[in-house]
């Protein structure tokens, strides 16, 4: 049996030619990306800092926290608190997990969408990345997004008396329809694999 990837390729014609040329227009939206991982890095050491600088009784730093996390409390806070620490680690988890997709959708989508980077047999490959394709990436965005969508949810019922019930309800729906939304789409992508099988 031939093997496809040995045989000789002929030249594209012109339009389709330009039309898979296309594919590298979204280089500079994957550089893009890289640029807001540089800020989301950075944003994540000036609130880690913070709350070193608070451990150590910096008022400074203690404020900056308090008003970066939304924290209010009818009594002025003049120290850490474990609800203050606990929302200041949900928010640089928050970061980490956001940047975590970022990572997904470059690497991923730039793998998938524009050209192959050549990292069978890198020690540092990413084990989903061996297998990934445009159906595998959706599943993880969706299930990235539901991990992002559970730790906002998490701040904002620690910090609840900060927000009217709309917002609370708002917010426990809006996380219900994504869950939903990524199980949808985890069963969709379930079926299409089982027709695609059968078919072979």
């Amino acid at each position: 049996m031939l093997d496809p990837t040995t045989l000789p390729r002929s030249p594209l014609r012109p339009l389709p030619g330009l039309i898979f040329a296309s594919r590298w227009l979204q280089l500079p939206l994957y550089l893009g990306l890289i640029a807001a991982q540089a800020v989301y890095v950075f944003h994540f050491w000036v609130e880690l800092v913070h709350l070193l600088e608070a451990a150590f009784g910096s008022q400074t730093a203690l404020q900056a926290l308090i008003s970066s996390i939304g924290y209010k409390q009818t009594v002025p806070i003049t120290s850490l608190n474990e609800t203050v620490i606990m929302l200041v680690v949900l928010a640089l988890i928050d970061v980490v997990m956001i940047s975590n997709l970022l990572i997904m959708v470059i690497v991923g989508g730039y793998e998938t969408f524009v050209s192959r980077m050549g990292l069978q047999g890198h020690p540092d490959q990413p084990e989903w990345l061996s297998h990934v394709n445009a159906s595998v990436l959706k599943v993880k965005l969706a299930t990235a997004i539901i991990g992002i969508s559970s730790i906002h949810l998490l701040k904002t019922f620690i910090n609840a008396d900060n927000y009217t019930d709309r917002v609370l309800i708002a917010q426990t729906a809006i996380h219900i329809t994504f869950l939903l939304s990524a199980i949808a789409i985890a069963y969709t992508d379930k079926i299409m694999s089982g027709i695609a099988e059968r078919k072979h």
